[in-house]
């Protein structure tokens, strides 16, 4: 069965959204989907779009109200056209993988201080849900929550965990956390609610760099346990 056509809409003068399938898809034939839509719209960018930002399912296209005023009704359907007409036209093909990058990560302890909680909600000694956690390769769905915070998909199921009823109000950077079906990795200290399993030396995110994100959509992870 193909695919379902995207479904492209403004959602206001200044961001296009795409939709590839259902808002709560996670599945990787979504991802790949969402990786070859940003390739189509990112290999020449469109006159008045400032940037493309993909999530699990969507993709966000910005317009640069600032240079190109507040887009009268034709423009934006002028960009709409084209939005389709290349998400319409993109390779069945899925994109190559993305770069595989290792973090080295210290489980348990002080660094992973929510590590016995998840084994004892998963039915799991500490040591499987180390070995699970860093058994897995992951692909960096999308970047959000604070600059930098990869969303990790590919998580075994047996390690799905919910959040915390208690959001801490300071998350160490570095830490390596889970939170429901997901993996990720806080790059700043930050208030989180999910359950921190360890920590990490590897900046995720300086300002000062070429890209200053670490981590970006498509790439893969595998975590490396290091005492």
């Amino acid at each position: 069965m193909s695919p379902v056509e995207p479904r492209v809409r403004a959602l206001s003068e200044r961001v296009i959204l795409v939709e590839f399938g259902d808002t709560a898809a996670m599945d990787a034939a979504t991802r790949a989907r969402v990786r070859a839509g940003v390739l189509a719209l990112t290999r020449e960018a469109i006159d008045g779009t400032t940037d493309v930002v993909p999530a699990y399912n969507t993709i966000a296209v910005h317009l640069d109200a600032a240079s190109l005023g507040h887009f009268p009704a034709p423009y934006l359907e002028q960009v709409l056209r084209e939005v389709r007409a290349r998400v319409s036209d993109m390779p069945e093909t899925p994109p190559a993988p993305g770069r595989l990058v290792e973090i080295p990560v210290v489980y348990g302890g002080v660094d992973g201080p929510d590590l016995d909680e998840v084994a004892d909600h998963t039915g799991l000694t500490a040591a499987q849900v180390v070995a699970l956690h860093a058994g897995a390769v992951y692909e960096v769905a999308m970047i959000g929550f604070s600059p930098g915070f990869p969303y990790l998909a590919g998580m075994p199921e047996q390690l799905t965990t919910p959040r915390r009823t208690t959001p801490r109000t300071h998350v160490p950077a570095g830490s390596v956390a889970i939170g429901g079906r997901q993996t990720g990795i806080y790059p700043q200290a930050s208030p989180g609610g999910w359950r921190l399993i360890g920590r990490t030396t590897r900046v995720l995110f300086a300002p000062g760099e070429d890209p200053p994100a670490l981590l970006a959509p498509g790439d893969r992870v595998r975590f490396v346990p290091v005492d």
